[in-house]
């Protein structure tokens, strides 16, 4: 069974920072791109940021460069997203979902702009007070 299980999200203040987690199991994680989305009330759902697990080259969205930082430790199968300098234009519901890796169609930032992943998480929130 695939699962891909969301934590550390909540409550921060503006300015501060929170690390979301993204523990996997059920697929091949070498295989895949982890990809971190959110989506506020009332907007479009947002890719911000995804990481190839075989070959690394992360990308993010312009809304959150220079903020967060997208990892994974592939001994446990999790991608991590560290969100510092957190904004309350920040708060939203964050998902993490998993697509094949396509080498063709990964550089350049194409995931971060597609939405048909293989997989996907529950969501969690996130919400940034001011």
């Amino acid at each position: 069974e695939v699962q891909l299980v969301e934590s550390g999200g909540g409550l921060v203040q503006a300015g501060g920072s929170l690390r979301l987690s993204c523990a996997t199991s059920g697929f091949t994680f070498e295989e895949y791109v982890i990809g971190w989305f959110r989506q506020a009330p009332g907007k479009a759902r947002e890719g911000i940021s995804c990481l190839s697990i075989s070959e690394g080259s992360p990308y993010y969205a312009d809304s959150v460069k220079g903020r967060f930082i997208i990892s994974s430790d592939n001994a446990k199968n999790t991608v991590y997203l560290q969100m510092n300098s957190l904004k309350p234009e920040d708060t939203a519901v964050y998902y993490c979902a998993a697509g094949k890796m396509d080498s063709r169609i990964y550089y350049g930032g194409a995931y971060l702009k597609r939405f048909d992943y293989n997989y996907w998480g529950q969501g969690i929130q996130v919400t940034v007070s001011s």
